[in-house]
């Protein structure tokens, strides 16, 4: 393409669409400007290249857990077309059913915890995750076991809402849906906080470290962030071959592409929605479970919170895209870590929307918009 044709697509683009033109202008700029003022920064000094590792070491960990949890709120999406709130709640009720077991598990040998305080996570003080020495680097088969059963009580949990409240309104609008998936996230919410209680608790006591070393301090690497780290990207490439190598996953692109025709085509829709269930939610469970085994603290509202930040993900790289929910996820945890840089923690959330809001105004289809991806 010669400068004069360059040019004149430039011109077009601007002369048909100016305010589209400008707004993509303004992002990038805006970004380049950013950039710069972070090498500024560290360049004199008044950020330390070790801070600013750390800090893009817990993005990336905090978009793993985002887009992880996203993948399953956008197969529900592209397959069933609904908006489910309810999905923070399956990632508190994977969290919390994963813990019980790992408790269990960790203190049922030497502990003078009782079953009832170890099966409740123990709710008001009754025992604690550091006093039982809970870790993947100590003990590997309770957080194993309690990684299994967060993913299977997910599914279980999943199948039972689909088959008791959303199946018999499926046929009926989207709205609906959306509402009574509101009414179960508040079930579940209450419930959960009515039988582990509403205390924030400590979960695991401290791990080996693996330090990288910079010119001005260390980045440290725990054996939990390497566990999540691990698990993310295992089951995200394990995702994309099912999608792309299995027979399940092409009538799951079918049904996402065109529900009636996969119908019309013979393909089991039912089996179909079912399969999304027990894959989405697996995700969502295990998304919860290493959530809290990354942080420490496990509490009845941290799926709730984490959900705000999945929607922006999922709306961010594509309503329906699997690949967009990774992507989204990155961008937005990188995006709300980064942010304290320029900005007051406390506002960092918030950057993270603002952020997808500028993208949209841009790109309304989100990243993986209208692109095949799956």
């Amino acid at each position: 393409m010669g400068v004069s044709e360059s040019y004149a697509r430039g011109r077009e683009l601007f002369t048909s669409n100016p305010t589209g033109f400008a707004l993509r202008a303004g992002l990038i700029l805006g970004l380049v400007l950013l950039g710069v003022d972070l090498v500024r920064q560290v360049a004199t000094g008044s950020l330390d290249a070790a801070r600013l590792g750390i800090v893009i070491k817990s993005g990336i960990l905090r978009g793993l857990v985002i887009g992880l949890a996203g993948i399953g709120l956008s197969m529900t999406y592209s397959i069933l077309n609904f908006a489910n709130f309810s999905h923070g709640d399956y990632i508190t009720w994977g969290a919390f059913s994963g813990w019980a077991v790992t408790y269990l598990i960790a203190g049922g040998f030497g502990s003078e915890a009782n079953i009832g305080s170890l099966l409740l996570v123990g709710a008001n003080g009754s025992v604690f995750g550091g006093t039982l020495g809970i870790g993947v680097w100590t003990t590997p088969v309770a957080v194993f076991a309690g990684l299994l059963v967060a993913g299977g009580a997910t599914i279980a949990l999943a199948l039972a809402v689909d088959k008791y409240v959303y199946k018999p309104i499926r046929d009926r609008s989207g709205i609906t849906l959306l509402i009574t998936s509101i009414g179960v996230a508040f079930a579940l919410r209450y419930l959960m906080l009515f039988v582990f209680g509403g205390s924030k608790r400590g979960v695991t006591t401290s791990q080996p470290d693996w330090a990288l070393t910079l010119s001005d301090g260390t980045v440290n690497f725990g054996a939990h962030d390497v566990a999540l780290a691990a698990v993310s990207v295992v089951l995200m490439v394990g995702v994309h071959l099912l999608l792309q190598r299995t027979k399940l996953g092409k009538a799951m692109r079918a049904m996402a592409d065109n529900q009636d025709l996969a119908r019309v085509t013979g393909i089991p829709t039912e089996q179909v929605v079912r399969y999304t269930w027990i894959i989405g939610g697996g995700l969502t469970g295990v998304a919860g479970f290493m959530f809290v085994l990354w942080k420490g603290t496990l509490g009845y509202f941290d799926g709730w919170l984490l959900l705000l930040l999945i929607f922006a993900a999922v709306i961010l790289g594509g309503i329906g895209s699997i690949y967009g929910a990774i992507v989204g996820g990155l961008i937005i945890g990188l995006t709300a870590d980064l942010a304290v840089i320029w900005i007051p923690s406390a506002f960092g959330r918030a950057a993270a929307f603002a952020v997808m809001i500028v993208f949209l105004l841009v790109r309304p289809q989100g990243i993986f918009g209208g692109i095949e991806t799956a």
